[in-house]
């Protein structure tokens, strides 16, 4: 992949970073449908991760080809070793100036992440 961004392919607008049992039936469907009722193209990873899985392929070529991302941090984001493992990598990709990043702190306060509670 090349680095200038003009000569980046992009798959997606959007990546969906988010913790499923927190929020994909709820405040991640609907803002999922509201991303593709206005055209952004957008990857959200549906399948049910299981305790000792690791970050496939699909999804890092999927962070990787995506212009922004957002991160709901929820309650038990940071519990999964799949989401902090998308994390490194999207973080990775920002300092890169490679991906945006919009956090959005669903029933978490900043601070409450800031301080590790």
């Amino acid at each position: 992949m090349a680095s200038s961004s003009s000569t980046r392919i992009w798959n997606y607008d959007v990546f969906l970073s988010f913790r499923g049992k927190d929020t994909r039936k709820t405040f991640l469907s609907h803002l999922h449908n509201a991303l593709i009722t206005r055209g952004i193209v957008t990857f959200k990873d549906d399948q049910e991760l299981h305790i000792g899985d690791s970050i496939s392929d699909e999804l890092r070529g999927a962070i990787q080809t995506s212009r922004f991302a957002i991160v709901v941090i929820s309650k038990n984001y940071a519990s999964s070793r799949w989401c902090l493992d998308e994390l490194r990598l999207i973080m990775e990709l920002r300092m890169k100036k490679e991906i945006k990043v919009v956090p959005i702190f669903y029933g978490v306060e900043p601070s409450d992440v800031r301080h590790q509670r």
